[in-house]
């Protein structure tokens, strides 16, 4: 399946976790768009919106990376824009996946609270398109249900 890898990617570990996550996707067999791999010429806003955009139209999935004291802002973007894919085309996208693994998030959602404390706009972007995971083999339970 064709996966763009949502999240942040402004730190060294950020990029990190994401090359990791897209190399073992791709060794399960998806094809991954990783936006911090792309090339952007010049580097500016309309080329990494038009590059990014493209990512995602290409893509039949996304993997959100939710993880941190908020939602990555372009995490947030891309979710809502690949929603609207989602509901423009149900047959061509299969939807998205929002990955926490952040223990900030899994206590506030074992203490009770709704979604790990997600805010309740990206959370509900995603559940009307898919799932929300806990886990890297939750991640890919999920994949292999689409696939």
């Amino acid at each position: 399946m064709r996966l763009y890898l949502a999240g942040p990617l402004f730190t060294e570990a950020e990029r990190s976790f994401i090359d990791g996550l897209a190399d073992d996707l791709t060794e399960a067999g998806h094809e991954c768009f990783v936006p911090h791999r792309q090339v952007f010429e010049p580097l500016d806003a309309p080329t990494v919106f038009a590059v990014d955009s493209d990512g995602l139209r290409w893509s039949e999935a996304v993997v959100a990376w939710l993880d941190g004291p908020s939602v990555d802002d372009g995490t947030a973007c891309e979710i809502g824009l690949f929603s609207e894919l989602i509901r423009r085309e149900p047959d061509r996208y299969r939807g998205i996946i929002g990955l926490v693994t952040d223990w900030r998030a899994v206590r506030r959602r074992d203490r009770g609270m709704t979604d790990g404390g997600i805010n309740l706009f990206v959370g509900g972007a995603i559940l009307e398109h898919g799932h929300l995971v806990w886990s890297i083999d939750e991640l890919e339970e999920r994949l292999r249900a689409w696939v």
